[in-house]
């Protein structure tokens, strides 16, 4: 069983503290899910330009405006854009449990959401160590602090996921398949500090079932 997987979801669930009974339940699920689905990812590394109000990322097609990127990117050189997905396989498995089961439902999607994290953690220690002597940031996505959900559209297309992930976005900006997840993380000489911290950056704090629930996501 793959402890951080039941950890991971159990914290989407809400759920740290669970009865034995539960944590059996989403071990038994997370075990299941990540032998049947490997989370697919890609990756491209760019420049970075910095002009007045925006960053851009050069042969990206692509402007990262506000304070959330010039804080994360403030002493990079460079920017990896970054695309992981667990494909419609998992979509589908979510409806059929959706359909039978609605407890089961919930749990498979938190189980979802922890594999896909899994996944980008693996790309970052890839990127890690293709890039010796290169210090990344903390990977801050579309909706994290004023870096609006627009900006989906554009790292698809530069990393051109329909291709090669079967990843889109859609009319509402919402990406599909649904557990899939875009990135941007800077790339320094110099030592990165850990910056996101908090819910007061997040864009989704107004909708979030943890923080409602008096709970956070760790970050």
């Amino acid at each position: 069983m793959d402890s951080y997987l039941v950890e991971e979801a159990l914290r989407y669930l809400g759920a740290a503290d669970a009865p034995e009974s539960l944590r059996r339940q989403v071990g038994q699920e997370a075990e299941a899910l990540a032998a049947r689905i490997r989370p697919r990812y890609t990756y491209r590394v760019f420049g970075l330009e910095f002009a007045e109000g925006e960053i851009r990322l050069t042969g990206a097609g692509l402007a990262l405006r506000g304070e959330t990127a010039a804080r994360m990117l403030e002493t990079c050189g460079q920017a990896a854009l970054l695309a992981c997905t667990l494909g419609a396989r998992f979509d589908l498995s979510l409806a059929a449990a959706q359909a039978r089961d609605m407890a089961r439902a919930v749990i498979l999607d938190a189980c979802g959401s922890a594999l896909v994290e899994q996944g980008c953690d693996e790309a970052e220690r890839e990127l890690a160590a293709r890039l010796p002597g290169r210090y990344l940031t903390d990977r801050f996505s579309p909706g994290y602090g004023d870096l609006p959900l627009s900006v989906q559209r554009d790292v698809c297309a530069a990393l051109d996921t329909p291709r090669r992930l079967g990843l889109t976005v859609t009319e509402s900006l919402l990406l599909n398949p649904v557990k899939s997840v875009t990135a941007v993380i800077g790339l320094s000489d110099r030592p990165q500090m850990a910056r996101i911290r908090g819910c007061a950056y997040c864009q989704m704090r107004e909708r979030c079932a943890l923080r409602k629930g008096g709970k956070h996501c760790g970050n």
